[in-house]
């Protein structure tokens, strides 16, 4: 496939990158409230509002773990072309982790710490990701 067949899935991708990290941004910022602020005095709508973009930067990533392999099959082949598999994939697991370790906070104390490290490793990752991303979109340009 040549360039213009993969412009529209590039602008999906950035798009969905764009988006993922707003929505990361927007999760930092509620999430350090609740480390700053009782339960008593915080907003009603502050812990929707947390869960509703963590649910969102999940699915963006899905969308862009989903481009990532068509766009790379559909050119190579096969997957492994460059380090942004890597950073990818490390992106895709700590969301999960993320999300996975969220939903356990009431039950086990534990999943508090978890969800934290997942978040600010996730932090590097999404830096990571975007880095690499960019490297294979010169490739093309």
């Amino acid at each position: 496939m040549d360039l213009p067949s993969f412009l529209w899935l590039w602008k999906i991708a950035a798009w969905a990158m764009g988006l993922a990290i707003a929505a990361y941004l927007l999760q930092a910022v509620t999430g350090f409230s609740f480390l700053i602020f009782r339960p008593s005095i915080q907003p009603q709508w502050l812990r929707p509002l947390h869960v509703v973009t963590g649910v969102a930067i999940a699915l963006l990533i899905l969308v862009l773990l989903a481009i990532g392999i068509v766009g790379t099959l559909g050119h190579y082949g096969s997957l492994g072309h460059s380090s942004h598999l890597f950073s990818g994939l490390t992106v895709v697991e700590l969301v999960f982790l993320s999300a996975w370790s969220a939903a356990q906070i009431r039950t086990r104390p534990w999943a508090r710490s978890v969800h934290l490290i997942a978040n600010v490793l996730l932090c590097a990752g999404l830096v990571w990701a975007s880095i690499t991303g960019w490297e294979v979109v010169q490739k093309y340009l």
